[in-house]
């Protein structure tokens, strides 16, 4: 597949590419330089993957049985009819 640079230094990702790597508007591109001047470029990962991946990362350091979220949730419920709250 052959593309051009545009006078602004842009250029088209080829559909069939594009629809593999799920390329899509606002994705983010990281470009480097390999050896021999091989120009490699890599779509990383959306915001919200990044959150999918993170989530619960830290999950297997906390004891069995604790649940630091319904914690929270339960000390926040306490505070609320503490202060007269619904």
């Amino acid at each position: 597949m052959i593309t051009t640079v545009t006078g602004k230094n842009q250029i088209t990702i080829p559909a069939k590419l594009a629809s593999q790597l799920e390329i899509q508007p606002g994705t983010r591109l990281d470009w480097s330089l390999g050896q021999n001047g091989v120009l490699i470029v890599r779509p990383l990962p959306s915001r919200g993957e990044l959150a999918r991946q993170a989530a619960g990362m830290g999950r297997s350091w906390l004891p069995e049985g604790v649940d630091p979220v319904a914690d929270l949730i339960e000390e926040r419920s306490r505070d609320e009819a503490a202060e007269g709250q619904p």
